[in-house]
């Protein structure tokens, strides 16, 4: 109550058209700054400093607030500065909404989960705005202090882990920040190659990451030395329950560090085949021809053959097994085969296709159409299908047979008992 009666006091003894004007003044140029600072500079989804506009970057809120207070910091020399002092905390949660919006959507520009945690942050910073202005934040924050847990003789109480969760919070968005810019500034130069790339920022952000925990554990007062006991509990458990886990991690590491496969390369594994589009630490996406993408744990590509078949050749083979009559030309029927595949787009003409007499089936003479496209990542069937109508309609335009399974049953008379 001391708190709201201050606050009143202060807005009698204010002139709020004053402080109106000082704030109006304060955004004006701090707009004007931020806009002149992002001119010339990448605007767009992925832009932290100046978003999409300048308006709604990280970059006009926080001049504000830097004008604002210093504005306030003047002022109060000679009076209350009322419309300034609630400025400045609706500016810092301004800057926090600002900072964690931008980078989240930098970094997950497609994750439904960073919309989820910006209206976290913003119903969070405003509420800590409208605590701060009413005065009521620090008697809240000594109930907090009040509320304690204890674990054996360690003391804990609940305004530390709150802060604590708070900083390490903040100290995640500013992780993910400056690997993704480490990363689109320096990692994009030096490495050209992608896979590469991809394990340097994994490495980058996981030191950044620990650097940064380990910062604020000792922030808020842990000792860091019980932390050895925590990470021989955590070996002992990798080297038991967690080795599969492990394995896929380690997995992940060498696959990108020997640049055995690539993001974009088109693998067969077993009997599945597709198009890497992800490297993850643990896993790895591979999309197949149909558009299925599936989850392949980093340690089967290490443990089982797996063929590259981008490293090896770039051209894909694709065959179709046709039967015709036995009467039927066996010359003109290779030329029919190899010119109806070599008549689609996407069937390149190096190597050029070719039909072998594979077989003398029971039905007929089976040959096998062989081609080749350079762009199996846009889909088999069609071109496939493409392949099989085309010499369909000039197998039956040359008049060649094309046979059915036929099958002779005899009939044997047994004699009457």
């Amino acid at each position: 109550m001391q708190a709201l009666q201050k606050l009143i006091a202060d807005f009698h003894a204010s002139d709020p058209w004053l402080g109106l004007l000082l704030l109006a003044l304060c955004l004006a140029v701090a707009w004007l700054l931020a806009k002149r600072l992002g001119r010339g500079q990448s605007q767009g989804a992925a832009s932290v400093w100046f978003g999409r506009h300048t308006a709604d970057g990280l970059m006009f809120p926080l001049l504000a607030l830097l004008l604002v207070y210093a504005a306030r910091t003047g002022v109060a020399l000679y009076r209350p500065a009322f419309v300034l002092q609630i400025a400045v905390p609706v500016l810092v949660s301004l800057v926090v909404v600002r900072l964690c919006a931008r980078v989240l959507l930098s970094v997950f520009p497609q994750s439904p989960a960073s919309r989820l945690i910006e209206r976290f942050v913003w119903w969070g910073a405003w509420l800590g705005a409208a605590l701060w202005v009413t005065g009521l934040l620090t008697p809240m924050l000594a109930q907090l202090e009040a509320v304690s847990l204890h674990f054996g003789k360690t003391r804990v109480d609940l305004r530390t882990l709150l802060e604590g969760g708070l900083s390490a919070g903040l100290v995640l968005v500013l992780t993910l920040w400056v690997s993704a810019a480490f990363e689109r500034r320096i990692l994009a130069s030096s490495f050209t190659d992608l896979s590469l790339r991809k394990a340097a920022a994994n490495v980058a952000r996981a030191v950044l990451l620990l650097v940064g925990l380990l910062f604020v554990l000792s922030t808020v007062g842990v000792d860091l030395t019980a932390l050895s006991v925590f990470g021989g509990a955590i070996g002992v458990g990798l080297g038991f329950g967690l080795q599969k886990l492990a394995s896929n991690y380690i997995s992940g590491y060498v696959m990108l560090l020997e640049r055995s496969l690539h993001i974009g390369d088109n693998i067969r594994i077993d009997s599945f085949e597709g198009r890497i589009t992800d490297i993850k630490t643990r896993y790895t996406l591979v999309r197949a021809t149909n558009g299925r993408e599936s989850i392949v744990p980093n340690e089967t590509f290490i443990t089982q053959r797996v063929e590259n078949l981008s490293a090896a050749d770039l051209k894909f083979r694709l065959f179709t097994e046709i039967t015709v009559g036995y009467d039927s030309d066996v010359e003109l029927v290779r030329r029919i085969l190899a010119q109806a595949a070599a008549a689609q787009d996407r069937v390149i003409a190096s190597p050029e296709p070719v039909a072998h007499l594979l077989q003398f089936a029971p039905d007929g003479l089976m040959f096998a159409l062989n081609y080749w496209i350079a762009d199996p990542a846009a889909g088999q069937d069609s071109v496939r299908s493409a392949v099989n109508l085309a010499a369909l309609a000039a197998l039956r335009e040359a008049g060649i047979e094309l046979p059915f399974p036929q099958r002779v049953v005899r009939m044997v008379d047994t004699p009457a008992n």
